[in-house]
């Protein structure tokens, strides 16, 4: 089971979600989730392409998943804290507005 961590600026966002993106934002979640547990079993090479899942230009370390159409969560992949499991650290989320 891949693990996770949120920044401050995660939480922040999340709290400024309506109901209606927070509702959206959990279904895609499940889809991320099932890709990243595939990729830990070797089953998948990357995303699905439904996640829409890209780098961020000038962030080499960072990529974005869409969620909704102005829907957006930013996150880095960094060092496992778990051995053979993925750590997954959200970075922000909401519309284009948190694009850099």
């Amino acid at each position: 089971m891949p693990t996770h961590s949120e920044t401050q600026a995660f939480l922040r966002d999340q709290r400024r979600l309506t109901p209606q993106q927070a509702d959206r934002f959990r279904a895609r979640l499940g889809d991320f989730i099932d890709d990243l547990r595939e990729m830990e079993e070797g089953q998948r090479p990357w995303f699905r392409s439904g996640l829409r899942v890209k780098k961020l230009s000038g962030s080499p370390d960072a990529y974005e998943m869409s969620w909704a159409p102005d829907g957006r969560a930013t996150f880095a992949i960094g060092d496992p804290i778990v051995d053979d499991k993925l750590h997954i650290e959200w970075l922000r989320i909401g519309g284009h507005e948190i694009l850099p």
